[in-house]
């Protein structure tokens, strides 16, 4: 009798358990379905090898949905956006920007809708597969743009056939006069790495500093990213302000010698939201085919190629990092910066930022 009653009451926990696993997967499926019929998604992004090379063709062979992909610089994206609303047109379903143009642009001016509702499959909405403990919404409602990635973030690779590595180990040895004209970077006055790299000399080392780097050390700026992993690669500018991790990464394949430097004395730490954070449109014209791909692109597997192509550490608990070097993932006690914080994104850094745009405007 005392085993029929544990069978029992086994049973009617497990019965509510299975209605809802059905539930869900009800939903899904209909979701699914809706998607097929759309027949594409159209994401927004900066160029991104990843997005182009592994997510793309893994998201088409997994759920039969084409994806069209729109790239180019966030605020570019973003202007021809409100362009084409003003005009009642909508061409965009998914963003995945930065901080800058996701806070004072995406959500500033209501173009995207609560993602919070629209994630449904278990393994995203589990708070238990978040090393935070939950879904991390980092906007003041918390429901419309979602942070998956936190990284210990280098502050800029340098070419050692060029440069050794015991002559930068404060951010003050790039004002050494042998480095005036070796110096590379983006325009710091855009949006995105090269502004965000600007204000964190500005806001950690002061306008002085800011004034001697930017203007008196004769930085090489570049219109895009290629051509400063090219300048980085010959020496031409052997310290690259704006390079990134991938870029580092391509290079030391080739066979050049980069490093990044991830201490300097007189900078504290900081980590980032690198490479994106998630948002969907409002008014997207193929809402269905978008809930499935930010629903799978927050998933375990989603995330997991992005860590892998980006050597970035996730937020996901279940994602395997033992190949990433471990200087990418933040340390328990350290004491960091977040540099993409939503209050220092959209108050503080953007003044920092409007100040570097008036000490930077040409003359």
């Amino acid at each position: 009798m005392k085993i029929i009653i544990q069978l029992m009451l086994l049973l009617g926990l497990a019965l509510p358990s299975l209605a809802q696993e059905k539930e869900w997967q009800k939903e899904w499926n209909q979701i699914l379905a809706a998607a097929r019929k759309e027949g594409k998604v159209v994401v927004a992004s900066s160029p991104d090898a990843t997005f182009r090379n592994e997510i793309v063709p893994k998201f088409m062979a997994r759920f039969g949905i084409a994806v069209e992909f729109l790239a180019g610089r966030s605020s570019e994206i973003a202007a021809k956006v409100r362009t084409e609303r003003s005009a009642e047109l909508y061409s965009v379903d998914v963003f995945l920007f930065g901080p800058d143009t996701s806070a004072k642009v995406l959500y500033a001016e209501k173009m995207i809708d609560p993602l919070r509702s629209l994630l449904v499959l278990p393994e995203v909405v589990d708070p238990t597969k978040w090393k935070k403990g939950n879904l991390w919404f980092i906007d003041p409602e918390e429901k419309y743009v979602l942070r998956v990635f936190s990284r210990t973030r280098e502050f800029f690779p340098i070419n050692t056939e060029y440069v050794k590595p015991e002559e930068i180990g404060s951010a003050k040895d790039l004002l050494n006069p042998k480095w005036r004209g070796k110096i590379a970077t983006e325009d710091p006055t855009t949006t995105g790495r090269a502004a965000a790299q600007a204000a964190l000399f500005y806001l950690q080392l002061g306008e002085e500093f800011f004034k001697r780097l930017y203007i008196d050390q004769k930085p090489g700026v570049a219109g895009e990213r290629r051509q400063t992993a090219d300048w980085l690669a010959r020496g031409i500018y052997p310290i690259c302000l704006t390079c990134r991790t991938e870029d580092s990464d391509r290079l030391r394949k080739e066979g050049f010698k980069i490093l990044e430097i991830f201490e300097l004395s007189d900078m504290r730490p900081f980590v980032n939201s690198s490479p994106w954070l998630l948002t969907v449109a409002n008014k997207a014209p193929h809402p269905n085919a978008a809930q499935v791909f930010i629903n799978w692109l927050a998933s375990k597997e989603g995330i997991e190629i992005y860590s892998r192509g980006y050597s970035v550490a996730t937020l996901r608990n279940d994602v395997d990092e033992s190949f990433l070097d471990r200087r990418f993932i933040p340390r328990p006690g350290v004491s960091y910066f977040d540099f993409d914080d939503w209050n220092f994104t959209v108050k503080e850094g953007e003044r920092i930022r409007l100040r570097i745009r008036e000490i930077l405007k040409p003359r």
